[in-house]
């Protein structure tokens, strides 16, 4: 997928070692779904405590323009099947895990203080998990925000659920690149996504930055 290169990269982020997921494999490429969590698996395995989850989405909430970024504060994810179906890995997790604080408030706070030190504006709100590959219908997208969801996207949820799983610390930020279908009259199209994305790289890589330092501090002072 353009965008999304699938590999690890293995280092420091201004001091902070870190492992990176450069783009990541998605359900709609055919993949099991326990596949499209490896690399998080993986991460876990590796000795990640704290994950902070990034994803392109698009805006279902009418008060969100294309730019903005937005803190996960909870999802919906039944378009998807989850990552934990089938037979559970007991050295990973319980068999039925509680849900519902899948995205840590302290890391939140986290983010919203560096936000506000940055000057940065960043939302808060609900995400919902589709399959794709195609973009969602303008039914499907006034059916979701009756349900409260506030973005939509082709990832994330599962990947945080699987974290959760494993006992990580997960964060979430979505990147509205678009709004969803039927709110404005326009078609989706890939290329959109990828250059609002372009647009904002800096403040989301200056606000991703400084929330993985304040996230390893506060993991070192717990210690």
């Amino acid at each position: 997928v353009a965008g999304h290169d699938g590999r690890f990269l293995f280092g420091y982020i201004e001091g902070v070692p870190a492992v990176l997921m450069k783009g990541r494999v998605h359900y709609y490429e055919g993949y099991d779904i326990q596949d499209v969590v490896l690399p998080v698996r993986v991460m876990g395995m590796l000795g990640a405590k704290q994950i902070l989850l990034t994803n392109a989405a698009g805006g279902v909430n009418c008060s969100y323009v294309p730019g903005d970024l937005m803190l996960i504060q909870d999802h919906i994810s039944l378009a998807v099947p989850s990552p934990l179906r089938g037979k559970n890995i007991d050295e990973l997790g319980v068999r039925f895990p509680d849900m519902s604080g899948i995205y840590d408030k302290e890391l939140q706070k986290i983010v919203e203080d560096k936000a506000t030190l940055l000057g940065i504006e960043i939302k808060k709100g609900v995400y919902m998990q589709c399959s794709g590959p195609n973009y969602e219908t303008p039914a499907e997208i006034k059916m979701f925000r009756s349900f409260g969801v506030d973005a939509v996207g082709m990832s994330t949820a599962c990947e945080a659920v699987a974290a959760h799983h494993m006992g990580m610390k997960v964060c979430g930020i979505s990147c509205i690149t678009n709004m969803a279908a039927g709110i404005l009259d326009q078609p989706l199209d890939h290329k959109e996504v990828q250059e609002v994305a372009d647009m904002v790289s800096r403040k989301f890589e200056t606000i991703v930055t400084d929330t993985v330092k304040a996230m390893y501090k506060s993991q070192k002072e717990k210690k």
